[in-house]
């Protein structure tokens, strides 16, 4: 993480090509978190981690003026563009222009068909619960979205947002996880 902290740094300070050294490094570790976030979907979603993770290093990447103050600053960001991504997703998977309630079913899953706007769902009032949550609990709200969102352990969470660990034990309970 030393060497990502160095580039992060280099960043900030305007060097530009520092932006092509630093997603060779982490792209393996953000696939790894995007795919464990997208495990936890219902079957039926078309979103695979390579994508989340493409959209998310160019929405990271492609606004002007993107400065990253720290790795702490850089995975909440990281959180926080994979949250909208999938949040986008689940709304416009919803949304009449896209089919609204119909859903595609495959032959083989007609029989045992299972209600997939379940986890659009509750993927829609996690975020609106997250809103929330950050307008009084910010630091809670953050340790949610990097556990749920980026997928980190609530060990790593803690090391990201230069918390202690039991820090992080006791604000989990108040932000309504356990």
């Amino acid at each position: 993480m030393n060497e990502v902290t160095r580039i992060l740094s280099a960043i900030e300070k305007g060097d530009v090509h520092a932006v092509d050294e630093l997603f060779p490094i982490i792209y393996q570790e953000l696939r790894y978190l995007a795919a464990q976030q997208l495990s936890r979907e219902l079957p039926g979603q078309t979103l695979q981690a390579t994508a989340l993770v493409n959209e998310a290093c160019l929405r990271l990447v492609g606004g002007e003026n993107q400065h990253w103050s720290g790795r702490h600053h850089f995975f909440a960001a990281e959180a926080e563009v994979m949250r909208r991504i999938l949040i986008e997703s689940a709304r416009r998977k919803k949304s009449l222009k896209h089919g609204g309630s119909h859903r595609r079913v495959n032959f083989d899953e007609a029989v045992l068909a299972k209600d997939d706007d379940s986890a659009d769902d509750e993927l829609i009032v996690l975020d609106e619960a997250l809103e929330k949550l950050s307008k009084t609990e910010k630091a809670e709200a953050v340790l949610v979205k990097f556990r749920y969102f980026a997928g980190l352990t609530l060990k790593q969470a803690a090391e990201v947002m230069d918390i202690s660990y039991a820090t992080a034990i006791r604000l989990m309970p108040a932000a309504g996880c356990v």
